[in-house]
């Protein structure tokens, strides 16, 4: 990792009415790493995110965000966020370009109209995730993963330094995966910097540079690809968690194939 940190963390804690869901983590991530969260369902990955966004409350530890804390950040346009739920309601219609261009909004004052400048990033943003053809289209008759990529490009047009997404690839079908992975792949080539909680590495296996496990509200494993990996060997099926894990082909420094392997015990930890 070179540069600021762009998300720190020491011991925090998050959670929901003083009940810690999150508890005492610390995590650093740089410019331009693209990070995999995983953890089984109510490990709280989520909560950390929603944390991170202040969606959720922050009980502990120190948070900072571009080396501001938390309670003091208010440059929220710095982070673009992407939901999982990325299906655009049909009650309302809007064009591909009007849905990414509200992601503009936040960078001006309400009375002011857009600029060469927000059609500019609009462009963009637009031509990042392969979209600037379907621009005139009805967002509503796009499939699941061409939606979520009209999302990714709303969040980028307000030009993030951190794009977190939740999700990417759930409900969306294997060719709409690949698509996705090549989007987040050629944002990750121009040093976009990416969180992101998924349940399906195997379509981002291209794109991830690091891993980071949560179990019961902890991190329980921080590192490389490779390293988490070969920190699994050797674990037998069973009952623990499972996640698709990249593995490194014997002829090539990169990852690239992709077997089901077991998260270790609760509690174990890995250096």
């Amino acid at each position: 990792m070179t540069g600021a940190p762009l998300i720190s963390l020491a011991s925090a804690s998050f959670g929901y009415a003083d009940r810690r869901v999150v508890d005492g983590v610390t995590l650093t991530q740089g410019p331009g790493e693209v990070v995999a969260l995983l953890g089984p369902n109510g490990s709280g990955k989520t909560t950390l995110v929603k944390g991170l966004l202040g969606l959720s409350e922050h009980l502990g530890g120190e948070v900072d965000l571009f080396g501001t804390p938390l309670g003091r950040f208010r440059d929220k346009p710095r982070i673009g966020y992407v939901p999982q739920h990325h299906s655009l309601s049909a009650s309302v219609r809007a064009t591909v370009r009007e849905v990414v261009e509200i992601g503009r909004l936040p960078l001006r004052p309400w009375w002011r109209g857009s600029t060469r400048a927000d059609a500019a990033a609009v462009d963009d943003a637009l031509d990042a995730v392969g979209l600037r053809d379907r621009e005139r289209e009805d967002v509503t008759s796009l499939s699941g993963g061409q939606q979520r990529r009209v999302l990714i490009a709303r969040a980028l047009a307000a030009g993030p330094d951190l794009l977190v997404m939740d999700e990417p690839t759930a409900g969306v079908d294997a060719a709409n995966q690949r698509i996705l992975a090549q989007v987040l792949g050629s944002l990750a080539g121009r040093g976009t910097a990416m969180l992101i909680v998924t349940h399906e590495l195997a379509a981002l296996r291209d794109v991830v540079t690091r891993i980071v496990c949560m179990d019961g509200g902890h991190v329980d494993f921080d590192g490389t690809p490779a390293a988490y990996v070969a920190s699994h060997r050797g674990h037998e099926p069973g009952s623990g968690h499972h996640h698709e894990v990249p593995v490194a082909d014997a002829h090539s420094p990169g990852i690239s194939a992709i077997v089901a392997q077991p998260l270790p015990p609760r509690g174990v930890r890995h250096e």
